[in-house]
């Protein structure tokens, strides 16, 4: 397991890069990492004032074990070259770019931050949000070492598709499976999109589960009240870890005593589950680890 997967990315906050309130306020959330947002959250007369607040924010090295990243405008926009080379120059933990659309699309994006300057750990995360980036996902998410995580743009997917927002996101499964499938398959990182209705907590931690349970190793958020659930549901729970502990325990004595089959709660166990359990403690320790510093 790569230190990429294994930094924990539970909750993922955007932050409007033209408040500055919101950029201070940023520093004592409990948020595992922030997307501090150039793109829908900044007007365009001030885009120029919101890349330098968050610019120099980022560089501040004020958030801890936060990881920090920027959002740029998209590669079709007048300001796009411009934060990205903003971008490298303060070199956040990465470049978050909307509407990735092809391979040869993260290769420009890899070109221009390296022409910029920015450092070997500013990363690109790609946002996939439309049918073509959907079909494509493979090809994006393998086009560069510097492309570490996939960010699902759920609600321009759903805009793209005609469908509509219903519990259970059926109309957004085919996409969400597809992408998964492509991050998995290229060792990369992958966070689901947006939950819209911030007062809507229910429905937001059910989503959460979701999740989970397709195997997002996280959410991005858009309000702070989204934190906690969040963070719960996307960390190991207590029952987890314990049973991952037995796993490993009851492998490794079978394996000492040279008995070929080993069973935990009833139930057969191999070399997968004993990957997975380690899998699971690692992260738990990750986690604590960003806790306690």
């Amino acid at each position: 397991m790569s230190d990429t997967q294994l930094r924990p990315r539970r909750s993922v906050l955007y932050m409007p890069g033209a408040n500055e309130r919101a950029l201070e306020k940023a520093k004592t959330l409990p948020a595992d990492a922030l997307i501090l947002d150039l793109e829908d959250a900044v007007a365009p007369d001030a885009k120029a004032e919101a890349r330098e607040r968050v610019c120099a924010a980022a560089a501040s090295g004020d958030y801890g074990q936060r990881e920090v990243t920027i959002r740029v405008n998209g590669l079709d926009t007048e300001w796009h070259e411009a934060d990205l080379r903003a971008a490298a120059e303060a070199g956040p933990a990465a470049v978050v770019v909307p509407k990735v659309n092809s391979a040869r699309e993260v290769r420009d994006i890899e070109r221009a931050l390296e022409l910029g300057g920015a450092p070997e750990h500013t990363k690109i995360w790609a946002m996939v949000e439309t049918p073509v980036a959907m079909l494509h996902a493979e090809e994006i998410a393998a086009a560069s070492d510097r492309l570490s995580v996939l960010v699902m743009g759920t609600n321009d997917l759903a805009k793209e598709l005609h469908a509509e927002f219903v519990p259970g996101r059926a109309p957004l499964l085919g996409g969400l499976s597809l992408c998964l499938l492509a991050a998995r398959a290229t060792g990369k990182v992958i966070l689901d999109g947006v939950y819209n209705d911030v007062k809507d907590l229910e429905g937001f931690e059910a989503e959460c589960l979701q999740g989970r349970q397709f195997g997002f190793d996280g959410k991005t958020l858009i309000h702070p009240g989204q934190l906690e659930p969040c963070n719960r549901v996307f960390a190991p729970s207590e029952e987890e870890i314990e049973r991952s502990r037995r796993i490993i325990e009851a492998f490794d004595q079978a394996r000492a005593e040279g008995r070929g089959v080993v069973t935990v709660d009833g139930r057969m166990i191999e070399n997968l589950h004993v990957d997975n359990a380690r899998r699971i403690l690692a992260m738990a320790e990750a986690i604590n680890a960003t806790q306690e510093s």
